[in-house]
């Protein structure tokens, strides 16, 4: 039964929870013994905690209970979330609860009040199970960055799960866990999501509020929902959607309602291409992009042109300067917001004397880990007197280019881009440690459209020596209803193809107690 309950898609869940056929309790509990039973070869989770869900799931259990005796008028203004699991990246705030931001300066911190994006998952009635790992701070493509050890991709243990919002992509991959959220700064929801094989969506900056979420890159971050299809991934965003007051990025800006009302039927749902005008920027398919992933992708994209789209070739001529820019702009952002971690109000401390300097240093010379501070440095030069006009000046206005090369084709008329997500399937723990601008280039699909600010969301659209490949569709800026719309209208399309009843390679060796962990099998392969 256990099995059974973790497979279900969250609105499998959701239907059965009103039906009475199950309660919260039981689909909690079983997803804390799933993840309890698998994680030890995973390293999914940072936390899990039972008692705080179990507590959750009783008061879901109390609503519904409570709606049925009001009728079926009441069940239905429910909130499909009602009742659900979900996982939490740890860099946001629980109340109470822990919040490292996968950093060892910030262990031993307990966050005094819930962000944003909890409340809302609260008010929703969703049950939150725990913290899932991540690169530290956000910044990384693999979650090797983490200083709790690396997470593993159930479809490879041997592999990366992509990040820095790895922990909750492959929690969601390994049925641990229906729905998770992650934050997505250059693809680190997209990218991780492509990994690992799932849905997972970046919306327009300013449409979920960064109140309450540990800051990496203020301009850039974005919060936003892991699912294993579009209809969950959509939910999710719904729920955790609209005006903050207490962020002045907030945009008050209605949350549309189609978000929660995607067709269920995979007929239905495909239609929605017909007609529709999609971009293939010819600029994506960038050099080094494996073959058996631009092979997927062409594919993919065929398949819409059958449902009835119209895919023109388009050009989004300052993309090739994307990467530059973001590397300018994000660890200046890093420097400053990093500038807190002093180890005197909170967080990880070294306290040797009389010294406040050297105690300072000391804090931050070992709290912080080799790719952070490789950031704060980068960025602190970008700032600096003499360096700030020529580097960040000048990387703000070529962000307000590339920006203009997506507004062109939003005015021309067209519903939708569609691109690659990664130029890779995952890669081995390691192979990209050595060398990180190899690394960065993880993100290039996908971090123009974070220095745009619009809505982009991968989806998965087959397997390259059998491990998965992830599609991009990116959509004008607070156009997260069709997105969606067209996300799921793929998904419809090829609801019947092969590669979609395949399952991770690697759940049965979760399974196995005796599997090492990831962290001993990246010691393994150092040895060797």
């Amino acid at each position: 039964m256990t099995d059974d309950l973790t497979r279900l898609a969250a609105h499998e869940l959701a239907a059965r929870l009103r039906a009475g056929v199950m309660t919260s309790r039981e689909i909690t509990a079983a997803h804390l013994a799933r993840a309890r039973a698998t994680d030890h070869g995973l390293h999914a989770w940072l936390t899990l905690d039972d008692e705080r869900a179990l507590a959750e799931a009783d008061a879901a259990d109390a609503r519904l209970a409570a709606a049925r005796g009001e009728g079926a008028g009441a069940v239905d203004a429910l909130h499909p979330l009602l009742g659900i699991p979900i996982a939490l990246k740890d860099l946001v705030s629980v109340a109470g609860g822990q919040a490292t931001a996968g950093s060892r300066i910030l262990v031993g911190y307990r966050a005094p009040f819930d962000a944003h994006v909890t409340e809302r998952l609260r008010d929703a009635g969703a049950v939150i199970l725990g913290k899932t790992n991540m690169d530290e701070f956000a910044m990384g493509s693999s979650t090797e960055h983490s200083a709790f050890g690396p997470t593993a991709n159930p479809w490879d243990l041997e592999r990366v799960p992509g990040g820095s919002s790895g922990g909750s992509a492959a929690a969601v991959a390994a049925y641990h866990v229906p729905l998770g959220i992650g934050t997505d700064t250059s693809g680190s929801i997209r990218q991780p999501a492509a990994l690992c094989g799932i849905v997972g969506m970046k919306p327009t900056y300013g449409r979920v509020s960064r109140y309450g979420i540990v800051a990496f890159a203020s301009s850039l971050d974005q919060i936003g929902p892991f699912g294993r299809d579009v209809r969950d991934a959509a939910a999710l965003l719904h729920a955790v959607s609209g005006r903050d007051e207490r962020d002045s990025t907030s945009a008050p800006v209605p949350v549309p309602h189609d978000l929660i009302d995607l067709p269920a039927d995979d007929d239905e749902a495909a239609s929605w291409l017909r007609g529709k005008r999609v971009g293939l920027p010819r600029e994506y398919f960038v050099p080094g992009m494996e073959s058996g992933v631009e092979a997927r992708v062409r594919e993919a994209v065929a398949v819409l042109e059958t449902a009835g789209a119209r895919v023109e070739e388009v050009s989004l001529p300052h993309t090739d300067y994307g990467l530059a820019t973001y590397y300018i702009v994000a660890p200046a952002e890093a420097s400053a917001n990093l500038a807190r971690y002093d180890g005197v109000r909170f967080g990880y401390s070294v306290r040797g004397g009389d010294d406040y300097l050297a105690d300072y240093l000391a804090t931050r010379g070992r709290g912080f880990g080799a790719e952070v501070k490789r950031r704060v440095m980068l960025g602190t030069y970008a700032l600096s007197a003499g360096y700030y006009d020529a580097f960040y000046v000048k990387a703000q206005k070529t962000r307000t280019l590339i920006k203009r090369d997506f507004d062109r084709l939003w005015e021309a008329g067209f519903d939708t881009l569609v691109a690659p997500t990664s130029p890779s399937v995952a890669f081995p723990f390691g192979a990209r440690m050595a060398d990180p601008v190899q690394m960065y280039l993880s993100d290039a699909c996908t971090l123009p459209v974070n220095i745009a600010g619009l809505p982009g969301i991968s989806v998965p659209c087959g397997l390259s020596e059998g491990l998965p490949v992830g599609l991009q569709l990116i959509g004008a800026a607070w156009s997260e209803g069709e997105l969606c719309r067209a996300a799921r209208a793929y998904e419809g399309a090829t609801a019947s193809a092969a590669w979609r009843s395949i399952l991770p390679h690697d759940l049965a060796a979760l399974e196995d107690p005796s599997t090492p962990t990831p962290a001993e099998r990246v010691a393994a392969g150092s040895a060797t």
